[in-house]
């Protein structure tokens, strides 16, 4: 893992091995995390696992990178809130389109652990591009961030980003948990264009993309974004760094439509305002990111 500490922010690369993350990895990091704080570092992990010496790094690196596990320098590795309440209660084995959104926009709201896959769902701007267009992008990201990262390392990272959300072609899977192919693949959100060296953000309505998803993240990017304001501009939503609406790749049209539906889902506590022309997000009282998502599991509306 390369990481580089800045202000208020760190940005980090590689760690993965090359390898995306596989149905059942996260589930292996927290059962093991669980039972023992230093699992994944141990001369067991590989009997333990069942996985090579690199796959065990790289299941530590997702695990952290999709913050289902916590690292501290005092206690090493835990598993983290939405972690325990995710892969031990809701849908341990990513059964359910809503959780594998879920790990999305966990993934790529850290950059301290996935600085490229933040770069490429919050910050890159066009809908079109190649490896080397995100590399070198990327690139100019860290150095303006005081990160003096290798391309090499870089172009790494982009290779496996594709690798997670391109599924190989005629690929299939007999079961999640016998997977090769990352689950992230099933989002549809990058597709491959004919010349086979460039690509394309599928942009607009999202239908299997469930509404508590999009609330938990916006809730979240309210809280590092408004700093306490109670409205926010809808073009900050879809458009401003690390917004729900690039995480997921929406339209304006699609993200109004989740923001009405959770007026009613919370009583009106997050509401669409459209007065005078100025778009807005208001956000009344404060409501816990992890209730939208209890709720949805516990009412069984992810099945």
């Amino acid at each position: 893992m390369v990481s580089y500490s800045l202000v208020g922010e760190r940005l980090g690369f590689a760690g993965h091995q090359t390898f995306p993350f596989r149905y059942g990895w996260l589930k292996k990091a927290v059962d093991a995390v669980r039972d023992d704080p230093k699992a994944l570092s141990s001369e067991r992990a590989i009997v333990d696992l069942g996985v090579g010496k690199n796959m065990v790094e790289s299941i530590r690196h997702w695990g952290l990178a999709t913050q289902i596990l916590t690292e501290t320098p005092q206690h090493g590795l835990s598993v983290s809130d939405i972690g325990a309440l995710l892969l031990k209660q809701w849908d341990p084995f990513l059964e359910h389109a809503a959780s594998v959104w879920l790990i999305h926009w966990l993934l790529v709201s850290n950059p301290a652990r996935a600085a490229a896959w933040h770069f490429v769902f919050g910050h890159y701007p066009q809908s079109d591009f190649s490896k080397d267009d995100l590399v070198d992008g990327i690139m100019k990201f860290a150095s303006r961030r005081g990160a003096n990262v290798k391309a090499s390392t870089v172009a790494r990272d982009v290779d496996c980003l594709v690798r997670s959300y391109v599924a190989s072609p005629g690929s299939s899977r007999s079961t999640p948990e016998d997977a090769f192919e990352c689950p992230l693949a099933d989002l549809l959100l990058i597709g491959s264009q004919r010349d086979g060296d460039t690509y394309r953000f599928t942009i607009g309505p999202k239908r299997t993309l469930p509404t508590p998803i999009v609330g938990f993240a916006l809730l979240q990017f309210a809280k590092r974004f408004a700093a306490g304001r109670r409205t926010i501009k809808v073009g900050d939503c879809m458009y401003g760094p690390a917004s729900p609406g690039q995480a997921f790749k929406l339209d304006e049209n699609s993200f109004v439509e989740y923001v009405e539906d959770l007026a009613e889902a919370t009583a009106g506590a997050i509401q669409f305002d459209d007065t005078a022309g100025l778009r807005q997000v208001y956000l009344g009282e404060m409501i816990d990111p992890l209730d939208l998502l209890t709720n949805y599991y516990q009412s069984g509306a992810s099945r």
